[in-house]
């Protein structure tokens, strides 16, 4: 989808897209973000393969590129084929993907993530249960492998266990420090294992991480203070969906919940808080950019006008683009040259080889050097 060239009004606003901001120690020559996008490209047992590093290297114009997801351990496991750093293989890999964007002068951060209840059995290792703060099951089927399955009721973590699951995040954050990356991101978001403590429709623990918001919140703070350890806090982002129902989630009192687990993350110095901003429900954004108060990046239904008028009013400092990345490698220069966006193939968006996922052209290889602007989600 296109829409019309934006109005010479915008054309202060573009500056500020496209200019330089400071994350942490890092310079980015941009504002515009990579968003994190499982595409499931990594071989059975999750090692970053060559593919991927082409995949993220063509897409090293951006300010930031945030990695897929990156499971942190056989138990965080919810889908096949994405790829892990647990292993000694999977460090390796994800070496070579990292030179490989610092070769084309990118900045990546790797998304630290762990599914909780969003897997199955034939999933996990020896085919136990997934794991959760409490065993609610997931609404619906997920994919296995072995075809669609249902959602199974989940264990729910023991209050002795937690302490071990903290120190995946922290070891995970040891080998991406090791394979180059520039920073990592915690996936608190879309009803994954840390939304599934933060939430209360998902969390009806009785103790220490259960009940109230800040009890709720503990898990979180307790997985920043692990990878913080690792990471100097300003190469550490947190990413939140306050309003996402993806599977199954809901809170009772988003507003409060989220803006106080800004609140305590706003201690810590983080590089960045990475925020969905689903337009289902009343939610006061600018309140949670508030409580936080430090670098702000925004999500959720942006194209280039709006993300830009996002960044000129001050509602954000930078602005995360996913869909649009999968068929525009160049997304940057095309929002320079308001060039009009490719359209991506659904049908590729998960598994498969190179077709859908390096084969996207870039600008001078369309033969294209302007017209309209791209919309974007």
């Amino acid at each position: 989808m296109t829409i019309a060239p934006a109005p010479a009004a915008l054309e202060h606003a573009s500056n500020v897209l496209l200019s330089p901001a400071r994350l942490g120690p890092l310079t980015l020559p941009n504002r515009i973000v990579m968003a994190p996008m499982t595409r499931s490209r990594a071989d059975a047992v999750g090692n970053p393969t060559a593919m991927m590093a082409d995949y993220y290297q063509q897409r090293a114009s951006a300010g930031l590129i945030v990695t897929e997801g990156v499971v942190i351990s056989p138990q965080g496991k919810g889908y096949p084929n994405t790829p892990g750093i647990f292993s000694g293989e999977q460090l390796a890999g994800w070496t070579r993907v990292v030179r490989a964007v610092h070769d084309a002068g990118g900045r990546i951060f790797a998304q630290l993530w762990h599914v909780g209840r969003a897997s199955h059995p034939l999933l996990q290792p020896d085919g136990v249960l997934p794991v959760a703060p409490s065993a609610l099951a997931i609404p619906g089927e997920l994919y296995t492998g072995k075809g669609m399955k249902p959602y199974v009721a989940p264990r729910a973590l023991e209050i002795e266990e937690i302490p071990g699951v903290v120190n995946q995040f922290r070891r995970a954050a040891v080998f991406a420090q090791q394979a180059g990356f520039d920073g990592v991101e915690l996936h608190a978001a879309n009803g994954y294992l840390i939304d599934q403590f933060l939430r209360d429709g998902s969390n009806q623990r009785t103790d220490l991480y259960g009940g109230s918001v800040a009890n709720r919140v503990r898990f979180l703070i307790e997985v920043v203070d692990a990878v913080t350890e690792v990471y100097s806090a300003d190469r550490v982002g947190v990413r939140l969906s306050p309003l996402s129902a993806m599977m199954g989630m809901h809170d009772s009192a988003p507003d409060t919940t989220f803006r106080y687990a800004a609140s305590v993350l706003k201690e810590f110095g983080l590089a960045y808080l990475h925020v969905v901003e689903q337009r289902v429900g009343a939610f006061d954004w600018r309140g949670l950019r508030s409580a936080f108060g430090g670098s702000y990046m925004a999500n959720g239904g942006y194209d280039r006008a709006s993300a830009e008028a996002a960044i000129h009013t001050a509602r954000a400092d930078l602005v995360s683009f996913g869909t649009p990345y999968i068929s525009n490698p160049d997304l940057t220069e095309r929002f320079r040259r308001s060039a009009p966006l490719a359209v991506s193939d659904r049908a590729t968006y998960y598994g498969g080889g190179a077709n859908g996922y390096t084969d996207y052209p870039a600008l001078e290889l369309e033969g294209i050097t302007g017209g309209a602007v791209g919309a974007a989600v």
